[in-house]
C-alpha cells in the first residue's frame, strides 16, 4: 500500500505532476484554499504569547505593546489583520515617520494605472497614491517591477506564490482573496458578478473602486 508523506506527495499522483515541479493549476488551488481559510479563521488578534511568531519566555512580551490594544481603535476591516491601513492613514487615526534622516527626499505620486488584464475579470486599477504614501519608489523599481509601462509581466501566478504584488499582499497588506479590491474596473459590457451563497459582502467589494 502507498504511504503518501506529504499532501503535496498525495497531490502529486493524484494529478501525475513530476515531483518538485508542481502543476500551476494545483499551486493555484492550494494558494487559494489557504489564503480562505487563513481569511475565514481571522477574527480577534492574538496576544503575543501566543500568535507563534514572539517567544514566550521572553522578557519582551511585558515590554510591547499587544495587537488588540493597538489596532482596535483603527478603521476595522473584515480580512487579513483586521485593519483598513489606507482608510487609518487618511482619517489621521496613524501618523507614521515619513524619514528618519531630514535630507531624505520623499516622492509621492498620485497616478493610477489600469492593467487591462485578459481573461473575464474585471481590470486592475493600481493607485501610486496609496503606496508611495508607505512606501518609497526603491521598494517596488526596478527590482520587483520595472518603471516601464509594460515591461513587467504581471501574473497571478506569481502572486499567489509571494512574488510581485503578493510580496506584500497576504502578508502586511490585505490578502489575496479580496479579488475585487484590485480587479474594480468592469469591461463593456460585462455583468455584474455574483457573490456566492454565505459570502460576506463586506469582505469581498464586488464593484467597489478598489480601495485599500
Amino acid at each position: 500500500m502507498r504511504v503518501y508523506t506529504s499532501l503535496a506527495d498525495f497531490l502529486d499522483r493524484r494529478t501525475g505532476t513530476a515531483r518538485g515541479v508542481p502543476s500551476p493549476g494545483l499551486v493555484l488551488f492550494l494558494a487559494l484554499f489557504i489564503l480562505t481559510k487563513t481569511s475565514a479563521m481571522a477574527g480577534e488578534w492574538l496576544p503575543l504569547k501566543n500568535d507563534g511568531i514572539h517567544d514566550p519566555r521572553s522578557r519582551a512580551i511585558k515590554i510591547l505593546q499587544q495587537p488588540q490594544e493597538a489596532l482596535q481603535r483603527l478603521t476595522p476591516d473584515y480580512t487579513g489583520n483586521q485593519v483598513r491601513w489606507v482608510q487609518a492613514l487618511d482619517k489621521g487615526e496613524i501618523k507614521p515617520r515619513e524619514k528618519i534622516f531630514p535630507t531624505t527626499k520623499v516622492e509621492k505620486l498620485d497616478l493610477d494605472i489600469i492593467l487591462d488584464v485578459k481573461g473575464g475579470m474585471p481590470a486592475v486599477r493600481f493607485p501610486h497614491r496609496q503606496h508611495t504614501e508607505w512606501l518609497d519608489c526603491v521598494n517596488c523599481h526596478d527590482t520587483i517591477f520595472a518603471r516601464a509601462a509594460g515591461a513587467s509581466k504581471i501574473s497571478m501566478y506569481k502572486i499567489l506564490q509571494g512574488e510581485q504584488c503578493g510580496i506584500c499582499h497576504g502578508a502586511v497588506a490585505f490578502p489575496l482573496t479580496e479579488c475585487a479590491r484590485c480587479h474594480s474596473i468592469p469591461r463593456p459590457g460585462m455583468k455584474q458578478p455574483e457573490l456566492p451563497a454565505g459570502i460576506d459582502p463586506r469582505t469581498h467589494q464586488i464593484g467597489g473602486q478598489g480601495k485599500p
